[in-house]
């Protein structure tokens, strides 16, 4: 059965960091192309990076840029989303999630396969 499992999050501090992980099982990552999504309360659901299938291509939403870096390492079929000066608004449920199609989709329709969700809290 195919299932991803986040793991991760927490409560940290503004400027704090955390690594979230996707780990996959019952498939292997190598040929899916994985994005992070996020949803804050009252809020729509939010892609915030994503990555290719080799040679890894990479996206990032503009809010994200220059603090959040995904990677994935297909041997121990996890990928991971690092965040680093964490602000309030990065609050939110974080999902991983997977597709077969290429390149980096951003739209949540184009994943058929999500995780449970990792909350992160991000306040004084």
């Amino acid at each position: 059965q195919l299932q991803l499992v986040e793991s991760g999050g927490g409560l940290v501090q503004p400027g704090g960091s955390l690594r979230l992980s996707c780990a996959a099982s019952g498939f292997t990552l190598d040929y899916y192309s994985i994005g992070w999504f996020r949803q804050a309360p009252g809020k729509e659901r939010e892609g915030v990076s994503c990555i290719s299938s080799t040679p890894g291509s990479t996206y990032y939403t503009d809010s994200v840029k220059g603090r959040f870096t995904i990677s994935r390492d297909n041997t121990k079929n996890t990928v991971y989303l690092q965040m680093n000066n964490l602000k309030p608004e990065d609050t939110a449920v974080y999902y991983c999630a997977a597709t077969l199609r290429a390149g980096v989709p951003v739209r949540s329709d184009r994943y058929p396969y999500w995780g449970q969700g990792t909350q992160v809290t991000v306040s004084s």
